[in-house]
């Protein structure tokens, strides 16, 4: 499509194809979700530190990339991932189409000048390279929280009806959530709709303007040329020492703590050097992505482990041997008394073995004794919240005979879903127990923490259900 455009109107060096743009707004987009991946690796060995810079990344991430943003428009004219691909951003000129090839040809240091940004262009730029992205990712992240929850619950578990004494933060919180719901998706579908669109007018030469955005704020971007490097060169190459204030000792101005120092040298050196990190991340992860899918890497760990001795396991319910620690007189070792068979039953159980004749002749029958008195086992008491001293509703877990039923409600599984602990629930009873409204727990806290009411139908059924088993 750009060499059928090119054929028509002209052949234009500086202006990039909509794959470069694609491939470079694609680039912007992975960096988040990487920086947050390795905060959260971070956070799992470090959480006393990290657990609250984790938990306010989108607002911590907006603020660093846009002084990281700031610097690269002032610097070198482009976004940090548009340098990356040798882009930048100029304005438009108010003329008749916008061009004046004659005079970029003839003069392309007077045009860079004239075409440069400003400071307030730069600012108009940050807002569409900053502002817009954070807005939609909070936004999208909002719409995922509230609009599921409200359609799987349904309308008998509403809590989104605002009351009639509402304060001025549940007003705010009920209309954000009206507008998530209703007003949201269509302005989500307007905004993909409209970068379609000019993505097309873009491809097919009809605007200058790939993104509606860039049409709003009048800027375009176009390729990097030779005027731009040797600016971008000679910028480099000019040392910016600070002028010592009167009254300062020689070298005090120029430590490297200073902050006159640190912010006109340091600052800038090091948020250029982030132009080597990138492409160097870059390769890390595509080497890493390499390594976990070669079998290279499973041949080496298949060897670092051959020579690992691994220890038995150990069976509850089993003896564990034990080496004689016993010895004879003439030093040899005397071999431990093996238990009977019987000896290793525990008992409560019946063996049905018949006893052996060295049993029966070395230990005459016992006489019978009376009966034990049956003592009916008590039910364990719910456990006490250190914080708010009430008990706490625990719930047993499934068995082989129940792992199709919720534990909540004893019921079958609507809407699967497991928690932290692998144990699947019902979308709906999970989400009313962690918020504390079940009915289960509402009718265990109505008897005072004893013995609840709801549901004894449905376990006394299951309890006759496993006698009925037991006896077939």
């Amino acid at each position: 499509m750009e060499f059928m455009s090119n054929l028509q109107h002209g052949l234009d060096e500086q202006k990039p194809s909509l794959f470069e743009l694609l491939s470079e707004q694609q680039l912007a987009r992975l960096i988040p979700p990487s920086l947050r991946y390795l905060l959260a690796v971070a956070t799992h060995r470090r959480p006393r530190y990290l657990l609250r810079v984790l938990n306010s990344f989108d607002e911590l991430y907006a603020l660093l990339m846009l002084a990281v943003e700031r610097h690269y428009l002032q610097t070198y004219g482009g976004g940090f991932t548009e340098n990356f691909y040798g882009l930048k951003r100029e304005r438009v000129l108010r003329i008749k189409g916008g061009e004046a090839p004659r005079a970029s040809r003839a003069a392309p240091t007077l045009m860079r000048e004239t075409l440069r940004l400003k400071e307030r262009d730069i600012w108009k730029n940050l807002a569409i390279m900053v502002g817009l992205p954070y807005l939609k990712r909070k936004l999208d992240e909002s719409y995922d929280i509230h609009v599921p929850q409200a359609s799987i619950l349904g309308p008998q578990y509403n809590r989104n009806t605002l009351p009639s004494n509402a304060t001025l933060r549940e007003r705010i919180i009920y209309y954000y959530k009206w507008f998530l719901r209703n007003v949201y998706p269509s302005i989500n579908a307007a905004y993909y709709f409209s970068l379609l669109a000019f993505n097309l007018a873009y491809l097919f030469d009809n605007t200058k303007y790939f993104s509606p955005f860039l049409w709003l704020v009048g800027t375009r971007i176009r390729r990097m040329g030779q005027a731009d490097h040797r600016a971008i060169a000679l910028a480099e190459q000019t040392p910016v020492t600070p002028s010592p204030r009167p009254g300062n000792r020689p070298g005090q101005a120029n430590s490297i703590w200073h902050p006159t120092t640190f912010v006109s040298i340091l600052y800038p050196r090091l948020l250029s050097s982030l132009r080597l990190l990138l492409p160097t991340s870059i390769f890390a992860l595509k080497f890493l992505e390499w390594w976990h899918a070669s079998d290279f890497a499973r041949q080496l760990s298949r060897k670092a482990t051959e020579g690992l001795e691994l220890p038995p396991p150990i069976v509850s319910g089993m003896p564990i041997k034990k080496p004689p620690k016993t010895r004879s007189g003439n030093g040899s070792q005397k071999p431990e008394k093996q238990p009977q068979p019987s000896q290793l039953l525990p008992t409560n159980t019946v063996s049905l073995s018949s006893p052996t004749p060295q049993q029966s002749t070395s230990s005459p029958p016992s006489p019978p004794s009376a009966p034990a008195p049956f003592i009916q086992p008590q039910k364990p008491s719910p456990p006490i919240s250190a914080i708010t001293n009430l008990p706490i509703l625990t719930v047993p877990p499934p068995t082989p005979q129940t792992s199709s039923l919720c534990p909540i409600c004893l019921a079958a599984i609507q809407t699967p879903t497991s928690a932290q602990t692998g144990y699947v629930f019902c979308y709906t009873c999970i989400f009313k127990w962690v918020d504390g409204v079940h009915e289960r727990q509402e009718a265990f806290m109505a008897h005072g923490g004893g013995e609840e009411r709801w549901g004894e139908d449905d376990e006394d059924e299951f309890e006759s259900q496993d006698e009925e088993a037991e006896r077939g």
